[in-house]
């Protein structure tokens, strides 16, 4: 995993440099967001890396599929990308790329664990209020992980607030080892 985000970076950033000097990031989110998609259905995943399908193939093939979604530009970074045998990376650089744009658009990415689902409204506050204790726009992404009992946690960037009874309780143990 490692590796992939190490090999998918530079690519993530050179793209990146290209958005912005074109005025182009949406084009090139939606683009780089497709080309992930594609390189994971299965049959496309069969083929990487398989000795018997050229790496022309490949990047055509990705190509044939997305028809009308990539510009020349876009086609040209996917056939480079199946001659350098990187097809496999894609969901690292769309990945990477969204990162890079979310910081130049001054907005940062939470991602909010929760022991049940939330209502749109619960999420709305929980942002808001990230948003104020931050002062920057929040993209959240919430994930379900029934094992926190209640509460959330919530990572925003390097920073993790531990709200769930879970947490509470081991903090709890701690305390009484002590």
């Amino acid at each position: 995993m490692a590796e992939a985000v190490t090999v998918a970076r530079p690519y993530a950033e050179a793209v990146y440099k290209l958005a912005i000097a074109k005025n182009k990031l949406s084009d090139w989110s939606n683009m780089l967001s497709d080309a992930a998609d594609i390189s994971q259905q299965e049959q496309i995943k069969e083929l990487i890396g398989n000795p018997v399908v050229s790496a022309k193939q490949l990047g055509e093939l990705l190509l044939e599929i997305g028809k009308s979604k990539f510009n020349q530009e876009g086609r040209n970074f996917l056939l480079m990308l199946a001659e350098n045998n990187r097809i496999g990376v894609l969901p690292q650089i769309s990945q990477h790329y969204e990162h890079l744009k979310s910081q130049h658009e001054g907005m940062l990415e939470a991602t909010i664990i929760s022991a049940f689902e939330m209502d749109s409204g619960q999420l709305k506050k929980l942002v808001a209020s990230l948003e104020r204790k931050f002062d920057r726009k929040i993209d959240a992404k919430v994930q379900v992980n029934p094992e926190l009992i209640g509460g959330v946690i919530v990572e925003v960037g390097d920073e993790i607030f531990d709200a769930s009874i879970r947490g509470k309780l081991q903090a709890m143990a701690s305390a009484l080892k002590s």
